[in-house]
C-alpha cells in the first residue's frame, strides 16, 4: 500500500504561504502566480477536508490546523533537503557564516569544526567572533551562536546546553592555599568578574554557605576566555561554564578550585533569521551537526567530566 500523501507543489505551496503569511510572498519564491498558489492551497484543503488559513482582508493567517500541520511539513522538506545535500552534494560551492562568543568559537566549537568540515568539504565555514554581527549584517547564511535568556527579537532560537559555572584557579594557587578557609580568603581577594555575569561570585559563596561575601580585589573582562587566561597565569579566581573550562582543565592549566558547581539560568543558543526564506540546506546540516555534539557533550557521565 502507498503513502496517502498530497501533492509535493501542494505542500510546497502551503509551507511557502505559511512561512510567509502571505500568498502573494509564497508566489514570488515559488515563481508562481498569487492565484496558483491559492488554488494549491484550496486543492490541499479540499484533500485534507480542513481549512489552513483564515482568509483576511489584507492578508492570511493559519488556523489552529494549519499550525498543527506546519512543523512536520517544514521538518520534512528540511529532512530531504539535507539528506540531498548531504548525500550527494550542492551544485558549486556553499558556505555558511558562524557568528558566536568568542569563547565559545574558540573553546568548544574550534576543536569540533574539523569532524562538520571533513563530512561536508564543499561547504565553505565563515567563522567570526560576534562583535563583528552588526557590520556583517543580515545573511540568510547566517548561524548566530549568543549567551543568553533565550530571548532574541526577529529569531527562531533553539537551546544549545544548559549546563552549570565552576570555580577555577592555577594550580599553583590551590597549592599555596594550603587549606580550603585559606583558599577562600584568597579566592575573596582576586576574583575575576565577568561582563554580564557580575552576580556569579556572589551566589557562589552564598550556596556555599560561606560566610557574607565581600569583594575587596578583583578585575573584570568582557569574556570566559580572557577570565581562564588570566586564571591560568595565576592571576585571579574564575568561574565560568564547565564546558569552557573543561579544555583548560584536561590540559592542567587550571584546576577546580572548589568542590560543586553553580547552576545559572544564561545558556548558548543558537539563532536563526525569522521569517522570510527557508534556511538553505547548508545551514540546516551546521545546525543538525551542532545539536548532535552538544547532545554528546551533555551525555558525558560525571564519572567522565573531568571537573569535581
Amino acid at each position: 500500500m502507498g503513502h496517502q500523501l498530497p501533492h509535493l507543489p501542494w505542500l510546497r505551496s502551503f509551507e511557502a504561504a505559511a512561512r510567509n503569511l502571505s500568498f502573494s510572498a509564497a508566489a514570488n519564491e515559488l515563481h508562481m502566480t498569487p492565484a496558483a498558489v491559492s488554488l494549491q492551497i484550496r486543492s490541499l484543503e479540499q484533500y485534507l477536508g480542513f481549512q489552513l488559513f483564515e482568509r483576511l482582508p489584507r492578508g492570511v493567517r493559519l488556523t489552529d490546523m494549519g499550525l498543527a500541520y506546519l512543523p512536520s511539513i517544514r521538518k520534512a522538506f528540511d529532512e530531504l533537503s539535507m539528506s540531498t545535500v548531504g548525500l550527494f552534494g550542492s551544485r558549486g560551492d556553499r558556505s555558511i557564516t558562524v557568528r558566536s562568543t568568542a569563547a565559545f568559537a574558540v573553546l568548544w566549537l574550534a576543536p569540533r569544526l574539523g569532524e562538520f568540515m571533513a563530512a561536508y568539504p564543499n561547504i565553505e565555514v565563515r567563522l567570526f567572533a560576534d562583535i563583528w554581527a552588526d557590520a556583517l549584517g543580515a545573511d540568510q547564511n547566517a548561524i548566530d551562536i549568543r549567551f543568553g535568556d533565550g530571548h532574541w527579537e526577529g529569531f527562531d532560537v533553539e537551546l544549545i546546553q544548559t549546563e552549570a559555572s565552576v570555580p577555577v584557579c592555577s594550580p599553583a594557587w590551590r597549592e599555596r592555599a594550603g587549606s580550603a578557609e585559606a583558599l577562600v580568603r584568597l579566592a575573596q581577594d582576586n576574583l575575576i568578574h565577568i561582563m554580564g555575569c557580575d552576580d556569579l561570585w556572589t551566589r557562589w559563596f552564598r550556596a556555599a554557605g560561606g560566610a557574607e561575601f565581600t569583594c575587596r580585589k578583583g578585575v573584570q573582562v568582557d569574556t570566559s576566555l580572557t577570565a581562564l587566561e588570566l586564571a591560568a597565569a595565576g592571576s585571579g579566581f574564575a568561574l565560568v561554564l564547565r564546558s569552557l573550562a573543561r579544555p583548560y582543565i584536561e590540559s592542567g592549566k587550571v584546576v577546580a578550585a572548589f568542590e560543586g558547581e553553580l547552576p545559572i539560568d544564561q545558556a548558548h543558543y543558537l539563532l536563526l533569521p525569522k521569517g522570510g526564506k527557508r534556511p538553505p540546506p547548508e545551514v540546516l546540516l551546521f545546525r543538525q551537526w551542532l545539536m548532535d555534539k552538544a547532545r554528546e557533550d551533555g551525555e558525558r557521565s560525571p564519572a567522565e567530566a573531568p571537573v569535581p
